[in-house]
């Protein structure tokens, strides 16, 4: 009987499960990051083999198909680079890519019909229709959108601590959150050319980041749940990441929602906001229910979903039973 080899390969860090045709996960590995767009080619394949390494083991069993779930600019991939590769593994059929949007999802659900909202360092929106990318919205990078993202929420919590510094912006406790992170000292009787210091010194040790760097002050503005500028903050990230979600809704298609990324999946507390904001637009709309039947199924990253899309696209049938197998025997296997 065939086995099969699932990869999600992040910006980060890469997780591989080496599996049988009926979803029992038998070998996990991970490494660095595997996307080859942040990492080069040659860096990304490295980390790939790696993770694939650990999840194989000594088995070396012949793989029936290698699938590799990687962010939307990896999908145009000549795959014969990869497949050449993992022969190595064992590979005697084929290596396909497949978009990490599908795998996120296919994490939450074994269905194939529904949609997705991840809000991580990015932030996406995608419908599934027959298990296909249907529609996406937004993921365009920070400098196009991410709106509601980690880096969104970082950049915010620092345009709000600069202009609370020089009193354009109300005063907020998320000042010194941001100030001690940089390691700045507040001396309100400090000033350079006429500049609060502490926001001269703000200025400088912001821009020595890089821009998705900002993502680093993202988790400040749970940290002081009385604060009103952190509360407003939140509330503008729920209603962008509910705005996201709703471009991609067709009342056609009803389906489980699933949500990923540390943004909506840490706390509650933005995956709760978005929900109200999709129930007062749903009301508004007539249909309170909207496209959305159950509670959101929260991921924490798309290797089980790439082990459903290994299974799928090679013919296999992953219904509850085998889904409920993937998650199980991949959970005891990463402790």
């Amino acid at each position: 009987m065939p086995n099969y080899l699932a990869i999600d390969a992040g910006g980060t860090s890469t997780r591989a499960v080496f599996l049988t045709h009926f979803g029992q996960c038998l070998g996990y590995g991970t490494s660095g990051g595997g996307n080859p767009v942040s990492r080069g080619f040659d860096g990304a394949l490295e980390a790939l083999l790696a993770a694939s390494n650990s999840a194989v083991g000594d088995a070396r069993a012949p793989l029936a198909a290698v699938t590799l779930a990687m962010a939307g600019a990896s999908l145009d991939l000549p795959t014969h680079l990869f497949q050449e590769r993992f022969v190595t593994l064992g590979l005697t059929g084929q290596a396909v890519i497949e978009s990490d949007l599908l795998a996120a999802f296919y994490s939450g659900t074994y269905q194939d019909d529904g949609y997705a909202l991840i809000a991580g360092t990015g932030a996406v929106a995608a419908r599934i229709a027959g298990g296909r990318l249907a529609a996406v919205a937004d993921g365009t990078g920070w400098l196009l959108g991410d709106t509601g993202s980690g880096f969104w929420l970082g950049h915010e919590v620092a345009r709000a601590v600069a202009a609370a510094l020089d009193g354009r912006g109300t005063p907020t406790a998320l000042t010194n959150l941001v100030l001690e992170d940089l390691g700045i000292t507040v001396d309100p009787d400090s000033r350079t050319q006429g500049r609060v210091s502490a926001q001269q010194q703000l200025i400088v040790k912001t821009y020595e980041l890089r821009p998705i760097e900002l993502s680093r002050f993202a988790p400040l503005v749970f940290a002081v749940p009385e604060d009103a500028v952190a509360q407003q903050i939140i509330a503008r990230c729920a209603a962008a990441l509910a705005q996201t979600l709703r471009a991609v809704v067709d009342p056609a298609i009803s389906g489980p929602l699933v949500f990923g990324g540390s943004v909506l999946t840490k706390g509650g507390t933005v995956g709760a906001a978005v929900l109200t904001q999709l129930g007062q637009a749903g009301e508004s709309a007539g249909h309170p229910d909207g496209a959305f039947k159950t509670e959101p199924a929260l991921v924490a990253d798309g290797v089980v979903g790439a082990a459903v899309l290994a299974l799928k696209r090679n013919g296999e049938m992953v219904d509850a039973t085998v889904f409920e197998r993937i998650t199980s025997s991949l959970a005891s296997l990463r402790g």
